[in-house]
């Protein structure tokens, strides 16, 4: 009789509470935009926040609240733009065609380690430790990161440094925001001059620690019809919004730094 009652009274209270469960969820219900599951099915769902937004339901949800732009899915390209304008019934431009970029090439035979590391494997973890064991302190460090956060396989290790495959790159940005050396950056794909380095030090010391290094002679600068190049805190930067791809500047570097890519 005891286990009976005691029975009673667990369906009782369950009784209870699934009555005033159904209440609250009748009262407090908040309906959704029936656009947002429809824009959220034309995203590529790999919540990178390429976008803004933390993922692609936010993201979706914003979408259909209105007021904010159709083209911020870089990963879904032309095609998943034009999707949700004709969802949302407006024209929209594409997103810019970028593509991720490693601004190193301190490959194994242009630097050197300076201590052995047997700390965890991530670039994240060895670079707390004085920067890293290569004798560039601003350089890839060449434990992946960013090759673990690439959802298109997109990244590869070569020759002690990431290679990033243009042609798989989906421009989702993971791998920027992942670098603990900020040196991976997006740059439009249109472009050829690049610069392959982001050591700020002065010419004798970058050079020393990397044969490829920028040494801040602003030659590229001097030669640039554009001025389009600036060297700035001793390396050279690219403005893009100037730059005509002539490809002078890189025939000026004399440590080679700066090359024409075409991705």
């Amino acid at each position: 009789m005891d286990i009976l009652i005691a029975f009673l009274i667990i369906l009782a209270i369950a009784l209870i509470v699934g009555v005033l469960l159904l209440v609250c969820s009748h009262f407090f219900y908040v309906a959704e935009n029936p656009q947002k599951k429809i824009i959220r099915e034309c995203l590529p769902g790999i919540n990178c926040g390429a976008c803004g937004y933390k993922g692609c339901d936010d993201y979706a949800e914003a979408l259909a609240n209105g007021g904010v732009k159709p083209n911020l899915c870089a990963p879904g390209g032309k095609a998943t733009v034009e999707m949700i304008g004709d969802i949302l019934g407006v024209k929209a431009e594409a997103p810019k065609d970028t593509v991720a970029f490693v601004a190193c090439n301190g490959h194994c035979d242009a630097t050197f380690k300076t201590a052995e590391y047997r700390g965890i494997q991530t670039c994240a973890a060895a670079s707390m430790l004085y920067g890293g064991d290569n004798s560039c302190s601003f350089g890839c460090l060449g434990l992946g990161d960013c090759a673990s956060a690439c959802p298109a396989d997109a990244i590869c290790l070569a020759d002690g440094i990431a290679r990033i495959d243009a042609s798989r790159c989906m421009s989702c940005g993971l791998c920027v925001s992942t670098c603990p050396k900020h040196i991976i950056s997006l740059i439009p794909k249109q472009t050829e001059p690049v610069v392959m380095c982001s050591n700020t030090q002065k010419g004798v010391s970058a050079k020393k620690a990397c044969k490829n290094a920028c040494i801040g002679c602003k030659k590229c600068e001097k030669t640039c019809p554009n001025g389009a190049i600036t060297v700035i805190n001793n390396l050279a930067s690219v403005d893009y919004t100037k730059c005509s791809s002539c490809g002078a500047c890189a025939g000026e570097c004399p440590t080679g730094c700066l090359k024409n890519v075409f991705f």
